[in-house]
């Protein structure tokens, strides 16, 4: 198991290379910008009614993350969870090939998704995970849902929603 941490210990080398800019010039977006309101934790009706980008970027990033990875496996990509230092869960769910991430903004160079999470949420620093399980064993030992306990299944608009965001040809 690998672990990569970033936040202010971040090398200047991957700061440099984020500020090179993302794919037609449009900055990331950190997932927790969308956090879910206690309202929203609650209320499965009320969480899904949430705009595609707000429910799979806090909520159901774990979800989106396993649809991508089975389209995506055979080009390197494998699903990395984002875990704050300190914390006993991952907070945030994505795809990566170790250069490119897909998470609910789209395809982003993985040092930009890395540079905008630690600007948003600076304190404290940051770690990559490897995530090899089952969707199921993951949401078990995470306490994540499983797709069976949203107010719908989430996994066709997980599919529709990746099929909106096809892979760049940079992204390999």
């Amino acid at each position: 198991m690998w672990i990569l941490a970033f936040g202010r210990a971040t090398p200047h080398r991957v700061v440099e290379q984020a500020k090179r800019g993302r794919r037609m010039g449009t900055p990331y977006t950190p997932a927790a910008r969308f956090r879910r309101t206690q309202a929203e934790r609650v209320d499965q009706v009320l969480s899904w009614q949430r705009t595609d980008q707000a429910f799979f970027a806090a909520g159901a990033c774990h979800v989106l993350a396993w649809v991508a990875a089975e389209q995506y496996a055979a080009a390197g990509f494998g699903i990395t969870g984002l875990r704050q230092h300190f914390e006993p869960y991952v907070s945030h769910v994505i795809i990566s090939n170790g250069r490119w991430a897909f998470d609910h903004d789209g395809w982003t160079p993985l040092p930009e998704l890395l540079r905008a999470t630690a600007e948003y949420e600076p304190e404290p620093s940051w770690e990559l995970l490897p995530i090899t399980s089952t969707l199921q064993d993951f949401c078990a030992a995470q306490h994540h849902r499983l797709p069976e306990q949203y107010a719908h299944d989430p996994l066709p608009r997980a599919r529709r929603y990746l099929k909106q965001r096809p892979r760049p040809p940079e992204a390999v």
